[in-house]
C-alpha cells in the first residue's frame, strides 16, 4: 500500500499529475508512490495520487497527426447530431443536442 499524507504535508519530490504537467512532465508509467488525503466534514476525504518527480518523463511533443485527431474530436463535440451544424461550443451532454434544437419543438428550425 502507498504512503498516506494529509493535505499540504507531503514531502518534497512528490507531485500530482497536474503538478507534473505544469512542470512539463508526465508520470511515465511509474506506480503511485503515495496518496494525499484532504479531509472533509461528513464526507469521505478527497484523494490525490502522488508520483516521484525524479522518475517522471518529459511530456511527449504534439505531432501534426495528434493535432489533427484532437481537432477532429473537438469538431465532433461541437457538431449537433440533429441539425448537423457546428454550433461553436461543446454540445452539453445533458441535452445531447444544441440549445436551439433542445428549445424548439422541431429540430429542423435551427
Amino acid at each position: 500500500m502507498a504512503d498516506v499524507y494529509r493535505w499540504r504535508l507531503a514531502p518534497d519530490g512528490l507531485a500530482t499529475r497536474r503538478q507534473l504537467r505544469a512542470l512539463g512532465l508526465r508520470p511515465g508509467g511509474q506506480d503511485v508512490v503515495a496518496e494525499l488525503h484532504r479531509p472533509r466534514r461528513r464526507r469521505p476525504p478527497l484523494v490525490a495520487y502522488l508520483y516521484r518527480v525524479d522518475r517522471a518523463k518529459p511530456v511527449r511533443p504534439m505531432t501534426p497527426a495528434r493535432a489533427a485527431a484532437l481537432a477532429a474530436a473537438m469538431r465532433a463535440r461541437r457538431t449537433c447530431p440533429n441539425c448537423r451544424v457546428d454550433v461553436g461550443y461543446c454540445i452539453p451532454r445533458s441535452l445531447g443536442m444544441c440549445v436551439p434544437c433542445a428549445d424548439s419543438a422541431s429540430p429542423s428550425s435551427c
